[in-house]
Order: structure tokens, then sequence, then C-alpha cells
């Protein structure tokens, strides 16, 4: 098999673990085995000791500067203490779907965000974009009926929505350490800080868990969470852009929401609705526009 379709196919693995993690941990939180935040501390924890487990076979990596401790800080902050928290958090009280549409917005927050503090121009193209995305979200958050899967859809949403925003500068501020350093270096420090970061948050969560309550259902959604969809969804996106680049890596974030919604209608019994398809529309469009590139403006 070529080395580019291998990762194509790790790409949509990635996509498909992330739609997994989705419903994993819905049933989870759902059926009260464990709490969003001591769910953080295994899943970041139990990715860690992957992550300096596979450094073993590697050991000699370039040595991280002093002067970019507190850029990687700033990265395990945003990336897996505010991110991850909010976004477990926000989705055990809202629907899979509502999630992983909001999650949709990171390319638009991006838009606005470099608008802001880089100062890039926003052209007609995102400027309508921006609406069609907005829109789009409002009308997912204010359209959403509290029923067995989803407790309280507006607060879930908002705590995405806050997530989205959150990875969105951890995105523009991990760039710089990209560059510097090789991809899974970053992550594996990213990991270890963002451990440190939410342990005190989801401790109590943690040792509340109930373990011997567990069935065999509950066990393999643990480790899809873990394994398959943080470890291995993490590995293969790094490969996939170092092999075809940030832009088509990016690109296959528009299957999340159709194994998403797949999936949570088989096994969490969760409505496709009308008004899901029309924001679903709404976002996709916008999420093309913003990203759409033009030479006359």
């Amino acid at each position: 098999m070529k080395i580019k379709t291998k990762a194509h196919f790790g790409l949509l693995a990635t996509n498909l673990f992330f739609a997994i993690n989705l419903s994993a941990v819905k049933y989870l939180t759902g059926n009260q085995y464990m709490q969003p935040f001591g769910m953080n501390v295994i899943r970041v924890g139990v990715s860690v000791l992957l992550f300096w487990l596979l450094f073993l076979f590697n050991p000699f990596q370039k040595s991280i500067s002093k002067e970019d401790i507190p850029r990687f800080a700033f990265c395990a902050l945003t990336g897996i203490a505010i991110n991850q928290m909010l976004f477990l958090k926000g989705l055990s009280l809202t629907f899979s779907i509502h999630a992983v549409l909001l999650m949709l917005t990171t390319p638009i927050l991006i838009t606005i965000i470099a608008a802001w503090l880089l100062k890039e121009r926003i052209n007609s193209f995102k400027v309508v974009g921006l609406g069609f995305g907005v829109s789009g979200a409002v009308l997912l958050i204010s359209s959403g009926k509290n029923s067995g899967n989803g407790n309280n859809i507006l607060l879930g949403d908002l705590y995405i929505l806050i997530n989205a925003l959150s990875y969105t500068f951890y995105f523009i501020l991990v760039k710089p350490l990209m560059l510097k350093y090789k991809p899974i270096q970053v992550i594996r420090w990213v990991f270890t800080m963002g451990f440190f970061m939410v342990l005190p948050f989801g401790w109590h969560e943690f040792i509340s868990i109930e373990w011997a309550h567990f069935n065999t259902t509950a066990y393999i959604c643990i480790f899809l969470i873990v394994f398959a969809g943080t470890f291995l969804a993490y590995l293969f996106n790094v490969y996939g852009i170092q092999i075809l680049g940030a832009s088509v890596a990016g690109s296959y974030i528009y299957s999340q929401p159709i194994f998403a919604a797949v999936i949570a209608m088989l096994f969490l019994d969760e409505p496709l609705e009308i008004y899901k398809v029309f924001s679903a529309a709404l976002i996709f469009v916008g999420v093309y526009l913003c990203n759409k590139k033009i030479t006359n403006d």
C-alpha cells in the first residue's frame, strides 16, 4: 500500500475514532458509570503513559528550549485542560450530534481570532461564511430540546462552543512548536503538562468511580475513548498531517458528523431531526466560505 494511501486511511480512522468517542462518552456518563472530569483523568493520564512508552523507542530527540516552556504550558491549558474538560462536560449534557456540529465551527472561530489578533483581512466570502456559520450554531443551540440523552442542551452546547474556542487558541499557539519540534514530541509534552492541570479538577470524580459495577460494554467504551479515540487518533492525525499536509488532514473533519450521526442513531437512539440537518448545512457552507481562497476581493 502506498504511503499516501495509508495516510488517507489513517485520517479517516482518526475521525471515525473521534465519532465513536462521542457515543462512548455519552454511554458512560448517561448510565452513571463515571463523571466527565473523572473520565478526563483516565483519558489524559493513560495517553500520557502511552506517549512516554513510545518515547522509549526513540529517546534521542531535540531538547525543549526554556523559552518555549511557557508556550507549551499555554498549549496544555487551551488544548488539554480547558478543551477536553469542557468537551466531556458539555457532551454529557447535550446530544453527540450537537457536539460534533459545534466543533465544526472551529475554522470559523479561527477566522475571527486571526482577524482580531493577527489583523488578517476578512474578505467578502469570509463575511458571508461567518454569517452562515453563526446562524447554524445559533439555530442548533436554540432548537434543541432536553430529552433522554441531553439533560441540559443549552448549557452543554455552550460548553462545547467554549471548548471549540479554547481549541482555536491552542491551534494558533501550537503551530510554531510543530515547526520547531517533532509533532509527536509536542503532543507528548502538551499531554504531560495538561495531565497535571486536569488532575486537581478530576481527582474526586476519579476516585469515586465504582469499577465493580462496570459491565463489558462500559470497559469497551473506556478502551475506545482512551486507546482509539485519544492515543491512536492523535498519532494517526499527526501522521496524516506529515504525509498529506494540514489542509488535507483538516478536510477529513467533515466526515465526523456523518459517522457521529449514524453511531448515535444506532446505539443511543438519538433522532436526526430536521433542524439538525439544516443547522449542519449552514455550518458546512459557512466553513467552506471562510476557507475559500480568492485572488481578488
